[in-house]
C-alpha cells in the first residue's frame, strides 16, 4: 500500500471516530472530538466539520482546501477535489440542510452553498458554482462569461 492511500485512510479514520465521539459521546469525548478535528484541519488542510453525515465509499484525492458544513448530508460514493466548499447561507434554518445523493462527483474548485438538493449520479464541473438545486443523473457546469476582449488592451 502506498503512503498517498494511508494518508486518505488516516484521514477518513480519525474523522469518523472524532464524529461518531462528537454525536454519540459525553462531553468529554466531544472535547476530545473537537481536538482530533482541529488536527486534522491543521495537518490535511481540510475541514470538513463535526456532525457532518457523509456515507461510505467518500474519495478525497487531494485534502488541501476541502471545507464541509456541519449541516451536509452526503451519499455513498462521494467525490470531491481539492479547494471545493460544501456550506450553508448566512440565516439558514437550524432544520435546512445540504442534501447531496450518492454517486456525486464533485470537480476541484467548485462552491456548493444551500439549502439546495443534489441528485443521484451527478458530476459537478471545476470551478462550478452552485445555489439552486441539481436533479439527478446529469451534469453540471458554470459557464463563465468573460467582459475581457482584445480590443480591450492598452
Amino acid at each position: 500500500m502506498t503512503n498517498k492511500n494511508n494518508r486518505r485512510r488516516n484521514f477518513l479514520f480519525w474523522w469518523r471516530l472524532a464524529n461518531e465521539m462528537n454525536k454519540h459521546g459525553s462531553k468529554r469525548h466531544q472535547k476530545i472530538a473537537s481536538r482530533i478535528c482541529d488536527k486534522l484541519k491543521a495537518r490535511y488542510a481540510a475541514d470538513i466539520e463535526l456532525g457532518a453525515v457523509i456515507g461510505p465509499g467518500l474519495h478525497i484525492p487531494h485534502h488541501a482546501g476541502i471545507v464541509i458544513s456541519c449541516r451536509a448530508r452526503i451519499g455513498s460514493n462521494f467525490a470531491i477535489r481539492q479547494n471545493s466548499t460544501i456550506g450553508g447561507v448566512r440565516g439558514m434554518r437550524s432544520d435546512q440542510v445540504i442534501t447531496i445523493g450518492d454517486n456525486v462527483d464533485i470537480g476541484a474548485s467548485c462552491c456548493l452553498i444551500g439549502p439546495i438538493t443534489v441528485g443521484d449520479n451527478v458530476t459537478i464541473g471545476a470551478m462550478s458554482f452552485v445555489n439552486k438545486d441539481i436533479p439527478s443523473d446529469g451534469v453540471y457546469i458554470t459557464r463563465k462569461t468573460s467582459t475581457f476582449t482584445a480590443n480591450s488592451i492598452n
